[in-house]
C-alpha cells in the first residue's frame, strides 16, 4: 500500500488548520501551523490571492478528511460507495465508516498519541480485538467489540506516555476505556455530534455526486 513519506506537517500547512498528525507536537509552539501559517511551497504566502471555486472548496474538504485518517483516495472512494448504499444520511454514514477504523480507535481511546501512532501499533501486532491479534488498521470495529493492548507491548514508552497525556482528554461517549488494564470496549456507534465538527461532510457528497 503506498504512503506518504514526506513532512506530514506541510499536509496540515497545506489545509490550513492543524490535523493533529504528530500528536503532542501539534499542541506546542514548535507546530509549523503556528510558525508558518499559510502553505508549502515558493507560492504559499499567495493563498490569498487564490481563486477559491466551489470545486476547490470541496476538493480541499475531502483532502483534509483524508488526510486526517491517513485513508487514501480508492479506500475513501470505497467508504462513499458502502456510505451511499446504506440506509440513512449518506454524509453521516461515511464518516462513522472512518471513525470506526481500528487505528482510529486505538487513538481516540489514548493509547497512541497520534492516528499515524495507532497505525503502526496495529500493523506490529499490538493490538487484539475481542481476544485476537489485528494487523488491519482500517478494520471497521463494530458495537460489543473489545480493544487490548498484547501483554508484551504494555510496557512500550510512547503508550505509557500516551496514556499520560490522554488522561487529561475527555474520551468519546460512545467508547469506555480502562488505562490502567489497557483495554477499551466500543459501547455504540458514534452519532454525528461525537464526530469532530469541524469537518463538512457534505460538500464531500456534493463533490462525489458532481
Amino acid at each position: 500500500m503506498a504512503r506518504y513519506i514526506n513532512a506530514v506537517c506541510k499536509l496540515c500547512r497545506r489545509e490550513g488548520e492543524k490535523l493533529f498528525i504528530k500528536g503532542s507536537k501539534c499542541n506546542t509552539e514548535k507546530c509549523p501551523v503556528e510558525k508558518k501559517p499559510y502553505p508549502p511551497g515558493e507560492r504559499g504566502r499567495g493563498r490569498a490571492r487564490t481563486r477559491e471555486t466551489n470545486y476547490l472548496i470541496q476538493l480541499r474538504e475531502k483532502q483534509k478528511v483524508k488526510r486526517i485518517y491517513g485513508v487514501l483516495e480508492k479506500q475513501f472512494k470505497n467508504y462513499f460507495k458502502r456510505a451511499l448504499k446504506m440506509k440513512g444520511i449518506t454524509g453521516k454514514n461515511l464518516l462513522v465508516f472512518l471513525e470506526t477504523r481500528l487505528d482510529n480507535i486505538v487513538y481516540l481511546l489514548g493509547f497512541a498519541e497520534s492516528r499515524p501512532q495507532a497505525r503502526q501499533l496495529v500493523n506490529h501486532g499490538h493490538i487484539l480485538v475481542n481476544g485476537k491479534k489485528m494487523k488491519v488498521p482500517s478494520y471497521q470495529v463494530r458495537a460489543g467489540q473489545e480493544i487490548e493492548i498484547v501483554k508484551k507491548a504494555k510496557k512500550i514508552s510512547t503508550i505509557a506516555q500516551s496514556i499520560a497525556q490522554s488522561s487529561e482528554t475527555e474520551i468519546p461517549r460512545w467508547l469506555q476505556v480502562d488505562h490502567k488494564e489497557l483495554k477499551g470496549k466500543v459501547i455504540s456507534l458514534p452519532e454525528r455530534e461525537d464526530i469532530d465538527q469541524s469537518i463538512k461532510e457534505q460538500i464531500i457528497i456534493e463533490l462525489y455526486s458532481r
